[in-house]
């Protein structure tokens, strides 16, 4: 039975969950659409946006013993001792223990970011649309076998109701105001890190302010 839940809003740190899907080597050769070392940066920057707002995150693998080969390792590297379930079915939602573990974080927005974008992307979105979940697909953290399967794959989700975002978006949907103390420090690491042209902008203006600081 499909949940009832209240859409719209904004993502918050309290209203949403992560689901991290099949970013694995077997995965990571195939991809196409989109430069895969720039496809590595957003996926970490997004990952430690969701560490450092404490948002529960599902970390799933496909086949990893048996095809597709270990989880991402800077994966392990921001969620130490978190284990990834790894599933045989090509959707994520089809498989129970990943339902369940969604379940458990009681969060009613659904943010999900793998590989492919055209499989394991948009068969657990669009599943758990159908359950009633406001999903959320992050469209620079993902990446298709071909630039049109990317493409047709993203148009037949927000078609569906999916929404797409970025992960910088989501980074700063979270923090959302710069006198969040608690968060302001990590926040601009990970801009300064993950967020290119941004990030450098960030880095030079902190570091003229400081030597100007130091002149006066």
């Amino acid at each position: 039975m499909a949940k009832t839940i209240s859409k719209g809003g904004l993502l918050t740190p309290q209203n949403s969950a992560l689901i991290m899907i099949d970013y694995q080597p077997q995965m990571f050769f195939g991809v196409q659409s989109v430069d895969r070392q720039l496809l590595i940066n957003n996926i970490v920057g997004l990952a430690k946006s969701a560490k450092i707002f404490k948002v529960p995150t599902i970390l799933t693998t496909i086949a990893a013993e048996s095809f597709s080969g270990p989880d991402l390792p800077e994966m392990e590297d921001v969620f130490p001792g978190l284990k990834a379930i790894d599933r045989t079915t090509m959707n994520a939602w089809e498989d129970k223990r990943v339902v369940d573990a969604v379940k458990k974080t009681g969060r009613d927005k659904l943010i999900i970011a793998g590989l492919w974008t055209e499989v394991c992307v948009a068969f657990p979105a669009l599943s758990a649309l159908a359950d009633g979940y406001e999903v959320y697909v992050v469209a620079d953290a993902i990446g298709g076998s071909t630039i049109a399967a990317h493409e047709f794959a993203m148009q037949r989700m927000v078609q569906a109701g999916v929404i797409p975002v970025t992960w910088l978006q989501v980074l700063l949907e979270y923090q959302r105001d710069w006198a969040r103390t608690e968060t302001y420090d990590a926040t601009l690491d990970i801009v300064r890190r993950h967020a290119g042209a941004y990030g450098q902008g960030v880095l030079y203006v902190k570091s003229m302010l400081g030597k100007y600081a130091k002149a006066a």
